[in-house]
């Protein structure tokens, strides 16, 4: 049992800023097409952050004309470059799943002070 905890540390990644359901933050990733890689970023609100140690996720909604568009990212995914926090948001829940039916004015989240 030992040595699993000390596999999984050494997964797990440290230098990720903190940031938690409602924030907006800018997710910056490799694709690989064929032989080339190219970086990619997906810039949306955090709806959830769920697990711990190296099976930890998060879900990151954004709208993309009139269509919402989800994708779940695992913290420790060796292909994640960055994490940028753009906006922190007061939020009251640890998963803001009603934003998904809120459209338009009623979907904004206030800003928290720092």
């Amino acid at each position: 049992m030992d040595l699993l905890k000390f596999v999984e540390e050494s997964v797990v990644k440290n230098d990720l800023p903190e940031f938690g359901a409602g924030d907006t933050i800018t997710v910056y990733y490799e694709i690989r097409e064929g032989n080339k890689t190219r970086t990619q970023f997906f810039r949306g609100v955090v709806l959830q952050r769920r697990g711990a140690g190296v099976t930890e996720t998060f879900t990151i909604r954004k709208m993309s004309g009139a269509f919402g568009v989800e994708r779940i990212f695992p913290i420790n995914l060796p292909s994640i470059q960055k994490i940028e926090v753009n906006k922190r948001g007061k939020v009251r829940r640890a998963r803001i799943f009603y934003l998904r039916e809120l459209t338009g004015k009623k979907a904004r989240i206030k800003e928290r002070r720092a």
